[in-house]
């Protein structure tokens, strides 16, 4: 239902470039899903989404994950419209859309366990806008592709330090991904 309803939206506003079924499944799904090797998943979690667009990877692992609690951030309105909508449609509960850009909602700094955000600029400036959102020892989950990597100067920035790296390829492909787990030091 969430592929055909992405699909059924992607005509009218630009939620995605992949369009192929199989494509969809492999580069969004489980993609998305891959994030969640990167915490330990409890009962009231709370899981911050940086510019979710089309509801990755928050919506697949609230799916998966229904004990959570997940809050995505996404500020064209076009597209929280869509989440909205594919909310109502799966009958998710436990989910909240925050229309605003990260810099506008400093209400909700240190109230998160995890911070994902997936295609949201670089390394660095995820970090940057994830960091201030998690309670301390709280988990930022990034995925990059396998070349991608850190300076270390710009992560004791962010005051995060490298948790865990974790190479992986995705099932019934040759994607390569790489999920960059940090942990809120101070």
């Amino acid at each position: 239902m969430y592929i055909a309803e992405l699909k059924k939206w992607n005509r009218k506003i630009n939620l995605t470039a992949i369009t192929d079924d199989r494509e969809m499944v492999i580069k969004h799904i489980l993609d998305s899903l891959s994030y969640g090797m990167g915490f330990a998943s409890t009962v009231g979690l709370k899981l911050l989404d940086i510019g979710s667009g089309a509801g990755f990877p928050a919506i697949p692992l609230k799916l998966t994950r229904p004990e959570i609690t997940v809050t995505m951030v996404e500020s064209t309105k076009k597209k929280a419209s869509f989440l909205r909508h594919i909310i109502r449609m799966l009958k998710l509960s436990g989910v909240n859309v925050v229309d605003k850009r990260t810099e506008d909602i400093t209400d909700l700094f240190m109230t998160f366990d995890v911070v994902t955000a997936r295609a949201f600029a670089d390394m660095n400036t995820a970090l940057d806008a994830g960091t201030p959102f998690l309670k301390r020892g709280g988990l930022i989950v990034l995925s990059r592709g396998p070349e991608e990597s850190l300076e270390e100067q710009q992560r004791d920035r962010a005051g995060v330090i490298l948790e865990m790296r974790i190479p992986l390829t995705l099932p019934h492909s040759d994607y390569k991904r790489v999920l960059w787990i940090f942990k809120k030091t101070g």
